[in-house]
């Protein structure tokens, strides 16, 4: 790559604007090859254009005097020259000197950050194929690699529930110590765990894992300040099970919604991801987590710069509801809210013509004791600004159930700040769980607490397939038994084609088989009918 020359005494430095002609030029060449297949094609000159023109412009609109810490004026030179003095010799290489730093920090960061990061192998079982006749689902055995960050050194990692969906062993790999790093580990020198799920979280696509460990490294999540578009970032995972592979990119958007009837809004990224990266960390330059890596928009399967992050603040709300409950509570001010149209301002004469309007508020609640009424327009909830129903119902889920909620609303042409307390929304799991005896309701053999539908269960279940069978309520925490694929919800209808409908009568049924024998259950999750087999410990 040419560098500019200099341009005359009143200029020492190279014009940004060089740099960014040069590093638009790279990045255009790079796309087309890629652009037309020929990822194999591209070499290494041109990566390595591409990097060094982006580097020199980051450093070049930065450059900074190293012994004062001032910004170097481009005129600085010319008046010393005025006033009869030398110019400072000093300055003719600050661009040098930022690189080395720049390069100094980036290896620091990568040492730190790579710490935090583990691989997660999972065994398990997953469908093989979508039949359109039936709605029972083919299961067989999947491996599967993919990502987790430590965030708490007593061996608490956040992953992605799709990353261990079906999982009946989970295995984690700790990165390699920093001192190490620079050569290959052998295989026997890699340190593996066996690993617990502790909760899943499908509507984030969150799940909590647990190994026994002290002392782990672990990755701050960072809840307390906003990202910026076109901040710094950088990936790490272990893409096609390439372990602790970091890339570097942008944040490319602070909120995307992929689907509008989620209230979902993940941060997008242009730091190359890759199947395998899921449940990674996207961090910033102080090592920060600012999301976990969870999808890609990818016409070839691999990285095309659009990727996308789960926030930290999700995360970090998620891990704390799983780690003390197992799965997420929800927060409820028993009030109905909709997304203003054009039809609703005409008919109803708003004040503003788009955001979320109160259609709902139920008599004796919270939200009418805290004088929220219908037809108030949401302005912003918790202080931050509501303009669709998706984040509207995104603050609501993640409000801690303990706090208040503070809601801002226009009212007629008037704002009104209100102060709601919010009333928890108890998981229908707690609720079967205040029914259970750990030693009536525990089965051994699969490791998990169950409990038999009854009448009572039945009435609350009304779109359950079969009507009888045995629900699933978690693993046994303290039962060092085999993690068969079995999620909290499921429910048990039968074992090798003989129906169950009582927890007794599952223990019973599994007590004919030894140890190697194929079992099959049929299982009603979410309402679809799977098998799920596997060969009893």
């Amino acid at each position: 790559m040419t560098v500019p020359a200099k341009r005359g005494i009143g200029r020492p430095f190279p014009d940004s604007t060089c740099f960014l002609r040069q590093y638009v030029a790279a990045l255009g060449e790079f796309r087309a090859v890629r652009a037309e297949g020929e990822m194999t094609m591209i070499q290494p000159s041109l990566v390595r254009n591409l990097l060094c023109s982006l580097t020199l412009l980051l450093v070049t609109l930065g450059v900074t005097d190293s012994r004062t810490q001032k910004t170097v004026s481009p005129t600085e030179p010319a008046e010393a020259t005025r006033k009869g003095m030398e110019p400072r010799q000093e300055n003719s290489t600050p661009t040098l000197e930022s690189l080395v730093k720049l390069n100094a920090d980036l290896e620091a960061l990568a040492d730190k950050v790579s710490q935090g990061v583990v691989q997660v192998l999972v065994t398990g079982y997953g469908p093989i194929e979508e039949s359109g006749r039936t709605d029972t689902s083919l299961i067989a055995r999947q491996r599967a690699i993919g990502s987790g960050v430590i965030v708490d050194a007593s061996g608490y990692i956040m992953t992605n529930a799709h990353v261990v969906e079906g999982a009946r062993k989970i295995r984690i790999v700790l990165p390699v110590p920093a001192s190490e790093s620079a050569v290959l580990e052998p295989e026997g020198k890699r340190r593996i765990l066996e690993a617990q799920l502790i909760g899943v979280h499908q509507d984030s696509d969150l799940a909590l894992l647990k190994v026994k460990a002290r002392d782990l490294p672990s990755l701050p999540l960072l809840t307390n300040r906003r990202v910026r578009q076109g901040q710094l970032v950088f990936a790490i995972g272990s893409p096609e099970g390439l372990q602790n592979t970091i890339t570097m990119g942008v944040i490319s958007s602070v909120a995307r919604q992929p689907d509008p009837n989620k209230s979902m809004v993940y941060i997008q990224t242009d730091a190359p991801i890759n199947p395998g990266n899921s449940g990674g960390p996207l961090v910033d330059m102080d090592g920060n987590v600012v999301g976990i890596n969870t999808f890609i928009l990818s016409g070839s399967g691999g990285s095309e710069g659009i990727g996308f992050a789960i926030p930290a603040r999700v995360v970090s709300f998620v891990y704390q509801s799983l780690r003390k409950y197992g799965h997420v509570h929800r927060s409820e001010i028993e009030a109905g809210a909709q997304t203003i149209t054009p039809s609703l301002v005409a008919a109803l004469g708003l004040k503003r013509s788009w955001g979320v309007l109160i259609a709902d508020v139920k008599p004796g609640g919270p939200a009418e004791a805290a004088g929220l009424k219908i037809g108030d327009i949401v302005l912003s909830a918790d202080e931050r600004p509501i303009d669709t129903l998706p984040a509207f119902t995104g603050a609501l889920y993640l409000h801690p159930v303990d706090q208040v909620l503070k809601l801002e609303v226009l009212r007629d042409t008037q704002k009104v700040t209100l102060r709601i307390p919010v009333l928890q929304e108890k998981h229908a799991m707690d609720q079967l769980l205040d029914l259970a005896d750990p030693q009536n309701n525990l089965v051994p053999q699969l490791a998990i607490l169950g409990v038999s539908i009854d009448d009572r269960i039945r009435s609350t279940m009304p779109d359950l397939r079969i009507s009888s069978g045995v629900i699933v309520l978690g693993r046994a925490a303290d039962l060092l038994g085999p993690d068969v694929g079995l999620t909290t919800g499921d429910v048990i209808h039968s074992i090798n084609n003989r129906a169950v409908d009582t927890v007794e009568n599952l223990r019973s049924a599994l007590s004919q088989y030894k140890s190697g024998d194929a079992v099959a259950l049929q299982v009603e999750r979410q309402g679809k009918l799977q098998f799920v087999a596997f060969e009893l410990d």
